[in-house]
This record gives C-alpha cells, sequence and structure tokens, in this order.
C-alpha cells in the first residue's frame, strides 16, 4: 500500500479505517507498465505510471501544505517538494509489483524516480524498476500483477500496458465473483475479533494478470 512517510490527521484517519470496512479499497490508482525487452527477447526493467484519484491527491496535497490556493496545479517549488512522495518504502515493501516466471517470482531493484506531474488536481507519477535477478530473464512466459496485497490500494490498467522489444503482452481480468465469493469465506471462517485485527490479504485476487509472449 502506497504511504508518504508523514501523515496529516485526515490522511491518519482514512488509513486507520477499521479493517471490516476495508472490504473495498479506498486509494484508487489507473496504473500504466512500459516492460522494457531487448532484442533476444530478455526482460529487463519494468516502467510504472501511477495515477491516483482525486481524494487522494487532494489529501496528500494537504499532507505536504501544497496548492494553497485550490486551483489543481502546483508550481516548480510545490512540485519539486512533493518528488518522489510515493517513493519513500518501507523495508519489504514490494511496490506493489510482482513478476513471476515458470512459477518463481522475479525481483525487482529499488524504484528510479522519472517524473511527477499534476494535471486538474491530479497526481501522476512514474519510476522505473530495473529487475535484480542474476541470470537473463527471458520475457516469454513472464507473468506481472500490480496489486496492494491487503486491497486497501486498487491498481487498475487502465492506462494500459507497452511493450519495448520483440513481445507482446495480454492483459487478463479478474474474475470479480471468484474474488469476493472468497473474501466472504474467508471472513465467514475467521472468528469478528481476528478479523478485525487480521484482514485477510486478498488483493491478488482483484487483481489483472499481463502475460508476455515473445516471437519465436
Amino acid at each position: 500500500m502506497i504511504r508518504p512517510l508523514s501523515l496529516s490527521l485526515s490522511l491518519c484517519l482514512l488509513l486507520l479505517v477499521p479493517a471490516p470496512l476495508r472490504a473495498h479499497p479506498h486509494i484508487f490508482v489507473d496504473t500504466g507498465l512500459t516492460l522494457e525487452v531487448t532484442p533476444d527477447g530478455e526482460l529487463t526493467a519494468v516502467e510504472v505510471t501511477w495515477a491516483y484519484d482525486d481524494f487522494y491527491s487532494l489529501l496528500i496535497f494537504e499532507d505536504l501544505r501544497l496548492d494553497s490556493d485550490f486551483d489543481g496545479r502546483l508550481t516548480v517549488a510545490e512540485l519539486e517538494q512533493l518528488r518522489g512522495f510515493d517513493l519513500n518504502w518501507s523495508p519489504g515493501f514490494k511496490g506493489d509489483l510482482y513478476l513471476s516466471a515458470g512459477g518463481e517470482a522475479l525481483a525487482l531493484g529499488a524504484p528510479e524516480h522519472l517524473s511527477t506531474e499534476v494535471e486538474q488536481g491530479i497526481i501522476t507519477t512514474r519510476h522505473r524498476r530495473v529487475l535484480a535477478e542474476t541470470n537473463p530473464v527471458q520475457a516469454a512466459g513472464v507473468t506481472v500483477k500490480p496489486y496492494d496485497p491487503t486491497y486497501y490500494t486498487a491498481y487498475d490498467l487502465s492506462r494500459g500496458v507497452e511493450v519495448t522489444g520483440p513481445c507482446t503482452a495480454s492483459i487478463t481480468p479478474p474474475n470479480l465473483d471468484q474474488a469476493y465469493t472468497m473474501v466472504e469465506e474467508l471472513l465467514y471462517a475467521m472468528p469478528t475479533d481476528q478479523a478485525e485485527e487480521s484482514y485477510p490479504e486478498v488483493g491478488a485476487a482483484f487483481a489483472a494478470t499481463v502475460s508476455l509472449a515473445c516471437e519465436g
């Protein structure tokens, strides 16, 4: 889940919503991916675009004391202050992006900030992550899933997926009926007090899956 380091009272209240009320996401992110593939078909890096919903963008403005004239635009100095706000990740956070090949997870390196923009009150950021695997990774057969395990943040691939190189990407949407049924079954099997403290990690079930196929 995306969280800046310093939080205003309003943002803290949003993030501390009791677990039973968190069956649906509270932060919505229009997501775009660019998968970097070499001419030889090796996957080398992923570029990620996150466009935050207007309410969460407003909370970030408030938290960082930006956009004092409330026109939905930031000055150059304010944009610099906003730069990298969503890349201050805590140890162990995987960036809500999961890659795998042959059933094995692929490691990604630390994020590199590319850009931060604000248009009509919407914050859009871009960052790039290089594969941290020791050996080259063939792109064919790799799957990519953007999701928050807690499902507090919802990532929608509305900004599409691009591939640089001799490969194509297909997107399989989640089976929402199956996902909601799973949530109900998990919660039904848990004592109420346990559900409040340990809401099950169901984000993967609500995530679209990107699959790579390559020529030859």
